[in-house]
């Protein structure tokens, strides 16, 4: 039996994550008209957008920047003591930065940094989102009416961010953060060149995979859910009526499974678009699969070959590029 993690269950989930842009109209636009999300507030030079069936006040921060990149990405915690346990142990491992207010709609949140550079936040406190009059579901159940504009991606789904040490930034999550190791790739010299975690029982939340260019910080991309395969195929005609540059698929990753499409939003951070009824991972005592260097290197379970600027873009981008 493998042995227990002690840390497991104090994550709630994947919170909110920030993200950077150099042409901020341009990707907002993308945020509401391509992919159907919403505005909730602003603050500073800041816009706060939603997914409509998020439960919390909103989903992304995008943050005027020289760069494409993330900036913070939340976790929330399950409750107030899971809370100030994970905040005591990011500290004992020296990787907090300190208390903060949180952004509106979110309480106090600890931030620290993964050890690759990445910044995080764990929270507990939140605001649910209560719905205007013209945006009430029909279903009391549900956030916000499903707004039938572009995508209408429901949630976000996960986050991969690039790294240089996979190995450590996984064992964060999983010693600290309390994650699930589902997947990775391990190559013939033993060395893990990815790695999909998860909070919940999803699949995964959060990936970490090996940076090429070897530069720290930057992100590979985000993702979104849809209700169905049928949403992806029709974000790929939304795309090429409203000009969005698709980079690859629709195809399906072997790994987890995932049926997606990548895109670009107009400041360059990848964003890619998958089903939301994917795997999930039930089993308390699941083993991570581990997928060879040859495995890997067939490509997708099906689709087109993975094209080269996939294994090289991240935002930021490299001097450069």
């Amino acid at each position: 039996m493998p042995p227990v993690n002690l840390a497991a269950h104090d994550v709630a989930h994947l919170g909110h994550i920030e993200l950077f842009t150099p042409v901020f109209d341009e990707s907002v636009e993308f945020f509401t008209r391509y992919l159907g999300m919403t505005v909730n507030g602003s603050a500073g030079s800041s816009v706060f957008l939603r997914t409509w069936d998020d439960y919390e006040h909103h989903t992304i921060t995008l943050t005027p920047r020289e760069t494409a990149g993330i900036g913070r990405t939340h976790v929330r915690a399950a409750d107030e003591d899971a809370l100030q346990r994970r905040v005591e142990a990011i500290k004992d491992a020296g990787l907090g930065i300190g208390w903060a207010d949180g952004d509106p709609g979110y309480g106090p949140t600890y931030l620290f940094r993964d050890p690759d550079g990445h910044e995080l936040g764990i929270y507990y406190e939140s605001e649910w989102f209560q719905a205007p009059e013209d945006s009430k579901p029909a279903l009391k159940n549900q956030a916000q009416a499903y707004p039938g504009t572009g995508v209408s991606v429901r949630r976000l789904d996960h986050v991969n961010f690039l790294g240089v040490d996979v190995e450590a930034n996984r064992n964060m999550l999983r010693d600290l953060l309390g994650a699930k190791v589902t997947e990775q790739i391990v190559l013939d010299d033993g060395s893990v060149s990815g790695s999909w975690t998860t909070f919940t029982n999803k699949g995964y939340d959060a990936v970490y995979t090996r940076d090429r260019l070897g530069l720290a910080g930057r992100l590979h991309h985000i993702a979104f859910a849809t209700d169905t395969r049928a949403d992806i195929l029709r974000a790929a005609d939304i795309a090429l009526e409203q000009g969005v540059f698709i980079e690859t698929g629709p195809h399906k990753h072997a790994i987890q499974q995932t049926f997606f499409l990548y895109v670009y939003e107009p400041g360059g951070n990848r964003i890619e678009l998958c089903n939301a009824g994917a795997r999930l991972v039930l089993a308390p005592d699941w083993q991570p699969i581990d997928w060879t260097e040859a495995e890997r290197a067939k490509g997708q379970a099906w689709g087109l070959k993975t094209i080269e600027s996939f294994h090289t873009h991240g935002t930021p981008p490299a001097p450069g590029q």
